[in-house]
């Protein structure tokens, strides 16, 4: 399980927040119980964005056989680093710097 942050809107205004992203469930999104109580107990809401690159990076990671976590954790290095999120997903699921399950 790794720790994300991601920014979050509350009423209009971004802030980071922290979220664990470990194998998620197979019918369920990644941070589908973790957004769904974000929303319900402190009224923020996941980007939408974010929420459809984090199913799409879970698509590739089974695709592929490399670990969720680890995906994630390299799609953000890279768009850390200025590559795109579409750059990023499709180097990650190539590169030698993962490694497979």
């Amino acid at each position: 399980m790794k720790k994300f942050k991601i920014p979050c809107t509350f009423s209009g205004k971004t802030s980071p927040v922290t979220f664990y992203i470990g194998t998620p469930e197979n019918d369920h999104h990644p941070i589908q119980f973790q957004a769904d109580w974000l929303s319900k107990e402190r009224g923020g809401t996941v980007p939408p964005e974010i929420m459809k690159s984090l199913e799409e990076l879970k698509a590739l990671s089974e695709k592929n056989g490399v670990p969720f976590e680890e995906l994630c954790s390299y799609a953000l290095e890279s768009i850390e680093k200025g590559q795109s999120l579409e750059k990023s997903k499709e180097k990650a699921v190539s590169t030698d710097k993962i490694e497979k399950k």
